[in-house]
This record gives C-alpha cells, structure tokens and sequence, in this order.
C-alpha cells in the first residue's frame, strides 16, 4: 500500500491510499485505476488529466476505443512522472497474427507517447490469438511491455494458453461484477497465477446494480454509495478494477473506498447475488461469436470511412 502515490506539480494532484496487486512476474499493478471504454475523442484528454489529478494511477485503454491518442496527451500534459503511471492497452483482433500484432503495438506506444507499456492485453479470444501472443512474448522479452495478458478469455482459452505458450498470461481483464461474480473463472486463474480484472466492475449499472436494496443497506451500514460497496467487495475479492467516469466527483468518490471494510457478513450477502449470468453476451455463444465477428468487421469499416475523411 503505497499513500503517497503522486509527485505532481504542488497540491494539484491528490495524495491517496492506494491498494497493489503483485503479478505473478513481480509487477506492482495499482488495483484500483482508470478505464476509457466509451469516453469520446473530444473527452478522453480532459478525463484522464482529471482522473490523474483526483489520484489514480492506473489508465486502461485499448486500440478499439480509438483514444489512445488522446491518453497519450493527457499522459504528456499531466505533472506526474510517468514510471508512477501504471498504463494498459489492448491488441484488437483485425490485428491479430504475429507481424500484424508486433506492428499494431509499436503503433500504440507512438500514439500513447510513450517507450514502455506496463500492461498489453489481447482483447478477445477470436481469429490468431496465438500469432498475436507470440509477437507480445517477445515485446515483453525485448523489455518494450513489462506485463501481458489477456481480456474475456474464458477459463477453457485461458487453461490452453497458460498450457501450450512459453510465457503464461498475467492478467486475464473480464466482466466481473455482483451479478456475475465468476467464481469458477477465478479459480482457474487463481490456478494459474493470472490476476482477475474486471471491465465491468459495476456491469454498467444494469439490473438496477446502484438501486439494488443489499448494496444500498450495506453501503448507509458504513456511510457509503452502492457504487463505493461494489467497488471495495472486488478489492476485498482480490479482483483488479478499472471504473469509468467522466465526471472528476465521480472520479474522487471511486477512489475513497480504502478507508471501510466489509465484514464478513457483508461479503456473504453480496455473494448471494450472483445471477452466474452475463449482463452482456456469452462468448460461447456462437450466434454471439458470429455478431460479434460481423461487428468487428463493421467498426473497421466506419474507422476506415472516418480516417479517409480526416486524411482529405
């Protein structure tokens, strides 16, 4: 636990508690960060610069948002050093295969501004995963990443790759939350040495998460939101999380979760409501697998579409 996180520029970034996960390879990983999932273009810069400013130290983003850029800048802009910035992206599948990949990775760190990554992750479990996985073994031999893994590699895909790869993942990025809770996920990657993180730590407030009557009654036991509950219930499970928002309040209200506990009590009725569902879409679904092949191919489109604008 590290309470003095930042050295910015005078009082301007905060000070904070912060939490640490050691991966299986000795990286120190912030357990609490910043994620950019569906923050615009036009917001990302000041978002991250805010997030940076309230405490976090940790930033996740991934080449399918398509604002890489934009957390370069910030990253620049900002007054903290950028060794205490803790930064993640992903390898989207067009770009899967092993040259394709290596590429598509050096292209992220040009756009993040940065000669390091400290966490590369393959997005999805589709098309060349292995090609790819290769080229993110050797960045991270050549010392470019100093951690990889994986993201919605569900425990039979993430058994294979621990099996038959030379390095094994370190981190496997999922949706985890109250209403799906992946128990037995986490036991195989508890087998494995592979952290949990969760995208989704508060499943995008669907099924009413916020309003639900347990989080609520436990969070005025301590004096705090659902959203502050659900949070601590993951730190207190071990799961690394990556809450998105774009109001710098709501930035400042995630972050103020290491001063309670949940008792015992507390963590056995959250526990209880696990639907052992998906808020979203099973990747084993084929009909699934095959709307998301034809999606993937769609954003590719409209990015070209849009890119070829900009370039006129």
């Amino acid at each position: 636990r590290d309470p003095e996180m930042s050295r910015g520029l005078g009082d301007v970034y905060k000070r904070q508690v912060m939490d640490y996960i050691t991966l299986s390879n000795g990286v120190k990983m912030p357990q609490l960060g910043y994620g950019v999932f569906q923050v615009t273009q036009e917001e990302c810069e000041r978002c991250v610069l805010d997030a940076l400013k309230a405490g976090y130290r940790a930033i996740d983003t991934a080449q399918s948002y398509y604002n890489e850029e934009q957390v370069g800048a910030a990253i620049e802009k900002t007054g903290v050093d950028r060794k205490d910035i803790f930064l993640t992206t992903k390898v989207w599948i067009e770009h899967y295969g092993y040259e394709k990949a290596k590429a598509s990775v050096l292209d992220s760190m040009e756009k993040l501004r940065t000669d390091y990554l400290d966490l590369c992750l393959l997005h999805q479990p589709y098309s060349d995963y292995y090609g790819a996985w290769r080229a993110l073994e050797e960045l991270y031999e050549e010392g470019k990443i100093r951690a990889i893994g994986v993201s919605n590699f569900y425990p039979d895909r993430l058994v294979d790759i621990c099996s038959f790869s030379r390095i094994k993942p370190m981190v496997n990025q999922v949706e985890v939350h109250p209403f799906y809770q992946q128990e037995e996920a986490k036991k195989w990657m508890d087998k494995y040495s592979v952290q949990i993180e969760a995208w989704a730590p508060f499943g995008e407030g669907r099924g009413n998460m916020f309003q639900n009557p347990v989080l609520n009654e436990i969070g005025k036991k301590y004096g705090k939101s659902a959203a502050q509950v659900i949070l601590r219930w993951h730190l207190q499970r071990g799961v690394v999380v990556i809450p998105k928002s774009t109001h710098i309040e709501r930035m400042q209200e995630n972050l103020n979760v290491f001063d309670f506990a949940l008792s015992a009590e507390d963590m056995a009725r959250i526990a209880a409501l696990d639907t052992k569902m998906s808020a979203f879409f099973s990747h084993y679904d084929p009909a699934k697998v095959e709307w998301f092949a034809n999606m993937v191919e769609e954003r590719k489109k409209n990015h070209d579409c849009t890119k070829e604008k900009k370039d006129w």
